[in-house]
């Protein structure tokens, strides 16, 4: 083969060769911003990212954005802050099973709204959670194996999220004002039992009692000031009788109108 036919090819060789290592180093930096244990793939033609047992403390950040499955499960997450999940507008799969959350802050969730279809949380640590937690989520969520208490808090969550098929009898009441609930089903419980109707009528009798201590303070004062007024004017009088005539007049004048 000529000279000027080997000098290409060589060229386009080390091009190729140099490709394959940019492409290589990048892959390595890719991979080393992710945290030890989690890794991205793609299951059924849908972007993962994997996390599973990776010994995580907290939500990572260097998801890729265009992630639609995400799976944090059997890690040690202890809470879910706000906007944790901002970052992931094409999220469709949210799984959190199997953590030590206790707690989610009110916009854990914001910004998954429109696109989240699933969300697991069962088998955490979630004891009370409100309802603006999950506000707007239209995902189907798995609240099941919880240690739930059960009051009218947990009440209005379970009516405002959409519940994960199956998930309901997993929602047990592991502590409630009413020790006959516990061990049961929330759905059980309050199929006879109302918390929301029973807190609001707690809540007017305490509100009633404490108007009332106001009002008997009120009044109190009130016939403590008369009372203590009559008692000055009556030592007033006694003292004017004391006096002599003119100035007496004069002064019980004065003493009468001023009561008056």
């Amino acid at each position: 083969m000529p000279a000027a036919e080997r000098v290409p090819l060589r060229s386009v060789t080390m091009w190729l060769l140099l490709q394959s290592l940019l492409l290589l180093a990048s892959c390595l930096r890719s991979a080393a911003a992710f945290p030890k244990g989690c890794y991205p793939s793609e299951e059924e033609g849908l972007k993962t990212f994997r996390c599973s047992n990776a010994r995580l403390t907290e939500v990572p950040r260097d998801i890729p954005n265009d992630t639609n499955k995400l799976y944090l499960d059997s890690n040690r997450i202890p809470f879910l802050p706000r906007d944790a999940f901002q970052d992931l507008p094409l999220l469709l799969e949210l799984d959190l099973s199997h953590n030590a959350i206790a707690s989610v802050e009110s916009g854990a969730f914001r910004g998954l709204a429109e696109h989240l279809h699933s969300l697991d949380l069962s088998s955490n640590r979630l004891v009370s959670v409100s309802k603006d937690a999950f506000s707007n989520l239209k995902a189907k969520v798995n609240l099941s194996n919880n240690p739930w208490l059960c009051d009218c808090r947990l009440q209005e969550l379970i009516r405002t999220v959409d519940l994960a098929a199956g998930s309901s009898g997993g929602i047990v009441c592991d502590s409630s004002a009413q020790e006959e609930h516990v061990g049961k089903a929330f759905l059980q419980v309050i199929a006879d039992t109302d918390f929301c109707s029973v807190y609001k009528k707690t809540t007017d009798i305490a509100m009633l009692v404490t108007m009332f201590g106001w009002f008997a303070m009120v009044i109190s004062y009130l016939v403590y000031y008369v009372r203590q007024n009559q008692e000055d004017a009556r030592r007033h009088l006694e003292y004017l009788k004391s006096l002599p005539s003119k100035q007496r007049r004069s002064e019980e004048s004065s003493t009468i109108s001023t009561v008056v």
